[in-house]
């Protein structure tokens, strides 16, 4: 019964992410709420795995926050450089 809460719990906060997505006033507030929709899922994968008795949806969990972790860092440093991806040659 309290898994369903949290589950349900979760999935408001969801929406209420989306809509920082969509209607953040920047940027960084946007990428901000993609990164706590990323958490926010693992969290709801990992409420479903334990409903359904099961260590199957544990891979997911990681690669989710993997993906999250990855996207925050090449955020920043778009932020910061203005790139994400340098290339070597600098002088064309």
């Amino acid at each position: 019964m309290i898994w369903n809460v949290a589950l349900v719990i979760l999935s408001i906060a969801m929406v209420g992410f989306l809509y920082r997505v969509v209607k953040g006033p920047s940027a960084a507030d946007r990428v901000i709420a993609l990164d706590v929709m990323g958490i926010t899922l693992a969290g709801i994968v990992a409420i479903v795995s334990i409903l359904l008795n099961t260590s199957a949806f544990l891979d997911v969990i990681l690669l989710i926050g993997i993906l999250a972790f990855v996207g925050t860092v090449a955020f920043a440093k778009f932020l910061e450089k203005g790139v994400v991806i340098e290339r070597g040659d600098r002088d064309r």
